[in-house]
């Protein structure tokens, strides 16, 4: 199995055609529909279901797919490595997360890392958790840091880190001195949460149903910058990750206080990598830069 039919079959795979991968490639289908016959043969088996409206991976091409894409990133990885003895190699470390460890916590980390690896560049695509899962299971980006709360597939988690959700709020609210705040009390004061469909909101609607808690946010928005200016010079409340709020809490003036909730506590922070990858040397080394940060955070 040679990396050009593998190539093929990864984008066939993809796209969900022939056509469409021919057009991303700018290979003629005939070429394409070759190599994936080959492929079939020396499988011995169909890898796709045909129809009239496209392909799609059948439980043999599904285990083909995931060793299809190990092996085109390993053989980037080493394809680097020996441009690397030339003096030309390309360093380049591609990163999915959430938007709220993007905020601050993993650009200051970035900015660390390249001190002592200064010819590494870095490619950040922020996102939803299930959109960082899956950008890492297909090979989209090298490593992913994101909130979780069920495991994901076709990643390995390298790190992990409890990430309760706290209650943010100016430091001379009422509630700003207090060790642990319970859901309902949420309720006496404004709440300014996140979007549908974060694991912060989820949580947050899942402890108040379980809780037979009826709160109403006074601003619902999916921009974090706007959570941040409605509750620093009133008295709102907002909910947040404390990786995500770390960085900003004395420039804001905002404190981070517990909620003493089950499901407010039951999410994790995660590292995830491709299940099965052999990494390059520099992302092993960033994936230890990152733990060791979670690990000093209080969280």
């Amino acid at each position: 199995m040679h990396g050009i039919a593998l190539k093929y079959f990864v984008e066939v795979a993809r796209t969900g055609s022939l056509s469409a991968a021919s057009e991303q490639l700018h290979v003629a289908v005939s070429a394409i529909s070759r190599q994936i016959v080959k492929l079939e043969e020396e499988a011995g088996a169909p890898l796709f279901e045909r129809a009239a409206r496209g392909m799609t991976l059948n439980d043999a091409g599904r285990l083909l797919l995931a060793h299809a894409r190990r092996t085109l990133l390993e053989s980037e990885s080493v394809l680097r490595e020996i441009a690397g003895l030339h003096g030309a190699a390309r360093h380049e470390i591609r990163v999915a997360c959430s938007e709220g460890p993007a905020q601050g916590f993993l650009p200051l980390a970035m900015a660390d890392f390249r001190r002592d690896w200064p010819q590494i560049r870095f490619a950040l695509h922020v996102g939803s958790p299930l959109e960082a899962t899956r950008r890492v299971a297909e090979g989209e980006a090298d490593l992913a840091l994101t909130f979780n709360v069920e495991r994901g597939k076709g990643v390995t988690v390298r790190h992990s880190r409890r990430a309760p959700v706290y209650a943010v709020m100016a430091r001379s609210h009422p509630l700003a001195g207090r060790k642990a705040i319970g859901l309902a009390e949420l309720g006496a004061y404004p709440l300014a949460l996140s979007g549908a469909g974060t694991t912060t909101r989820r949580l947050f609607e899942l402890g108040c149903s379980l809780d037979s808690v009826t709160l109403e946010p006074a601003l619902s928005t999916n921009y974090s910058g706007a959570l941040h200016g409605f509750v620093r010079q009133s008295d709102a409340i907002m909910l947040s990750g404390y990786v995500s709020v770390a960085w900003r809490l004395e420039l804001d003036g905002l404190v981070a206080v517990p909620i003493s909730n089950a499901e407010l506590q039951s999410r994790t922070l995660q590292l995830q990598v491709m299940q099965g990858r052999l990494l390059a040397p520099e992302v092993e080394a960033f994936i230890a830069l990152l733990a060791g940060k979670l690990d000093a955070l209080p969280m």
